[in-house]
C-alpha cells in the first residue's frame, strides 16, 4: 500500500507540473508564446545543391578536390580520360588537311579550265575570221561565175571553203561551251572541297568541346558536399561525380499556418536562430511563400479546419552576410525562424540577441 500511494502521489505531482507548464505557455509566457505581429516556425538550414555530372560517358581519371573543400567558379573538380577523344581529333585533323589539299587542287582546276576557255575563245575568233574571209571569197566567186568570168570549179571550191569555215566555227563554239562547263564544274569542286574543310573544322571544334567538357568544373562558388565517383570508375552520360552546395543561396525552410502565411510577403524581415547557436541571430528575408498548402485536411469547410492548413515559407540569408561566415555554414542544422508581420514592431526578446552583421 505504501508503494501504491507513493506512485499515485508522484503521478499527481507530474500531472500538475504538465498542466502548469501548458497553462504557462497558453498565457503567453516562455518560448512557446508568439507575440502579436510576429510568426514563428521550425525549420532547417538548406542550400541549393548542384550535381556535377559527366556530359559524356567515360572513365574518371582523377578527382581534384576533397569533401568539405571550398571551390571557386570554374575550378576543375575532376578529369575524365580523353585518349579516345584525342585520337579522334588527330583523325579529324588529317581529314582537314586532305580537304584543304582538295581545295587547292580544285582552285588549280579552275585556273586550268579558265585557260582552256581563253584558248577556245581565241580559236573561235580565228575561225570566225576565217569564215568571214571564206564567205567574202565565195560571194566574189559567185558574182564572177554569173558573169562567166570565173569557172564553176572555182565556185565549188570557194563554196566548200565557206562551208568548212562555218563548220570550224561551230566546232570552236562547242569547244568554248565545253570549256565554260569545265569552269563551272571546277568551281563546284572548290565549293565541295571547302564544305569538306568546314565539316572537318566543325568536327575538330566539337571534339575540342568534348575534351574541355571532360574536365568537370564548378559552375559557381560553393563547397564540395560529397564525392560520388572515384578514379577508375566508368560513367555513363549524365553520371554524377560530385555534389556541391551553392553557398550564395542559403535559406531556412519552415511552415506557417494560414493566418500568418497570408500576411507574409516577399522581402518580409525574418530572423533565424539555430539550435547550435541559440544566442546568435541571423538576419534574413522571406524569398518564397508556397501557393499550395501542406498537411491539407480532407475537408476545409469549417474555419477550424482551414486553420490547420500549413504553407511552406523560405527565408533567405543575404549573400554578402554569407561571404563573411563561409566557414560556419552547414546545411541541415535545425532552428527557428521568426517573421515580423508588422514592420513597426520591435523584435521580441526571443528573437533578439547578437545579430550577425
Amino acid at each position: 500500500m505504501t508503494n501504491a500511494r507513493f506512485l499515485l502521489f508522484a503521478a499527481m505531482i507530474a500531472g500538475g507540473a504538465v498542466l502548469g507548464f501548458l497553462a504557462w505557455q497558453g498565457n503567453g509566457n516562455g518560448n512557446g508564446a508568439v507575440p502579436e505581429g510576429f510568426a514563428r516556425g521550425n525549420g532547417r538550414v538548406e542550400a541549393v545543391e548542384i550535381d556535377v555530372a559527366s556530359k559524356l560517358p567515360g572513365r574518371i581519371e582523377s578527382i581534384l578536390v576533397r569533401e568539405g573543400e571550398f571551390v571557386e567558379k570554374g575550378q576543375p573538380l575532376a578529369v575524365l580520360e580523353t585518349r579516345q577523344l584525342k585520337a579522334n581529333r588527330h583523325q579529324a585533323e588529317a581529314e582537314l588537311r586532305r580537304a584543304e589539299i582538295a581545295v587547292e587542287n580544285a582552285q588549280l582546276g579552275i585556273q586550268q579550265r579558265q585557260a582552256e576557255v581563253r584558248a577556245a575563245e581565241a580559236v573561235l575568233a580565228q575561225q570566225n575570221s576565217a569564215l568571214d574571209a571564206a564567205q567574202r571569197q565565195f560571194a566574189r566567186a559567185q558574182a564572177l561565175a554569173e558573169s562567166s568570168v570565173s569557172s564553176e570549179r572555182q565556185l565549188d571550191i570557194d563554196r566548200s571553203n565557206a562551208l568548212g569555215a562555218e563548220a570550224a566555227v561551230a566546232s570552236a563554239e562547242a569547244r568554248l561551251a565545253a570549256a565554260r562547263i569545265g569552269v563551272s564544274a571546277a568551281e563546284a569542286a572548290v565549293i565541295g572541297a571547302e564544305a569538306a574543310v568546314a565539316a572537318a573544322t566543325a568536327t575538330i571544334e566539337a571534339i575540342d568541346v568534348e575534351i574541355e567538357d571532360s574536365t568537370l568544373k564548378a559552375p559557381r562558388p560553393g563547397r564540395v558536399q560529397y564525392i560520388v565517383g572515384q578514379a577508375g570508375e566508368v560513367l555513363g552520360a549524365g553520371g554524377r561525380v560530385i555534389n556541391m552546395i551553392d553557398l550564395n543561396d542559403v535559406y531556412m525552410t519552415f511552415f506557417l499556418q494560414t493566418a500568418a502565411a497570408g500576411r507574409v510577403g516577399l522581402g518580409t524581415d525574418a530572423r533565424l536562430i539555430l539550435d547550435a547557436a541559440p544566442g546568435i541571430v541571423i538576419p534574413a528575408e522571406v524569398s518564397f511563400v508556397s501557393d499550395v498548402a501542406q498537411f491539407t485536411p480532407k475537408t476545409v469547410e469549417t474555419e477550424i479546419e482551414r486553420e490547420k492548413l500549413m504553407f511552406r515559407v523560405r527565408a533567405r540569408i543575404a549573400p554578402e552576410l554569407l561571404a563573411k561566415y563561409l566557414d560556419y555554414i552547414k546545411t541541415g542544422l535545425p532552428g527557428v525562424a521568426w517573421v515580423r508581420l508588422d514592420s513597426t514592431l520591435p523584435w521580441p526578446e526571443a528573437a533578439d540577441g547578437r545579430v550577425l552583421e
